[in-house]
């Protein structure tokens, strides 16, 4: 009998892969629907919007974008291939009617051109991103002028340590740092709102 280890289990938030990671992508996106809706009552993008969600995991945030532009584009972005297929698998009919596009990338080195998306949105991902500084500034590039970049994210509680300790290559930033790495990469006017008794994170930042 296959025994999963618990360790090897929650690796999987940071690149699902296998079952494990099948399991992981479908929990993420039950797991983090309140978080999520607490981030898009923070920002409201036009109709027509092109919109970049990175780190898609399990799709359901592009789901929720293309409601929320039903004239605009949606493309989300993961760098696991079992993210990639269920975010596509969720959004099969608006890949369909061609208002949607799921790609594989890294956020380090997006695999778009300069100044495509009026807005970018990253739920709970950057914990996983390879250097805060070069991939937000990925992201600033990939956005037009005048563009708003979501980042939500948990705030550093004690709680949240357990889980760097669990999971290699995952980093909780402090809100400091995180606004420090966005101005370093070229964005401005840098908003953070919290939902304090959750420890939630969301910053707005334009470029």
């Amino acid at each position: 009998e296959t025994e999963v280890h618990p360790m090897s289990f929650f690796q999987n938030t940071c690149k699902p892969s296998g079952l494990g990671g099948r399991l992981m992508v479908k929990m993420m996106n039950s797991g983090h629907a309140k978080l999520a809706d607490w981030g898009f009552s923070q920002i409201q993008a036009k109709a027509d919007a092109r919109v970049l969600d990175a780190g898609c995991g399990g799709g359901a945030n592009v789901a929720v974008w293309l409601k929320q532009c039903p004239k605009g584009r949606v493309t989300g972005m993961d760098y696991s291939e079992i993210s990639v297929a269920e975010t596509r698998k969720i959004n099969d009919a608006a890949i369909k009617a061609g208002r949607c596009d799921v790609v594989q990338g890294n956020a380090a080195a997006m695999p778009f051109q300069a100044e495509t998306f009026d807005v970018v949105s990253a739920f709970e991902t950057v914990y996983f991103w390879p250097g805060l500084e070069a991939c937000f500034a990925e992201v600033n590039r990939v956005m037009k002028r005048g563009g708003m970049f979501m980042n939500e994210c948990d705030g550093t509680n004690a709680a949240d340590e357990k889980w760097q300790k669990m999971i290699d290559g995952m980093r909780i930033y402090p809100e400091e740092e995180l606004r420090a790495a966005l101005e370093k990469a070229g964005f401005t006017e840098i908003e953070s709102r919290r939902e304090t008794k959750k420890h939630w994170l969301c910053m707005l930042a334009k470029k």
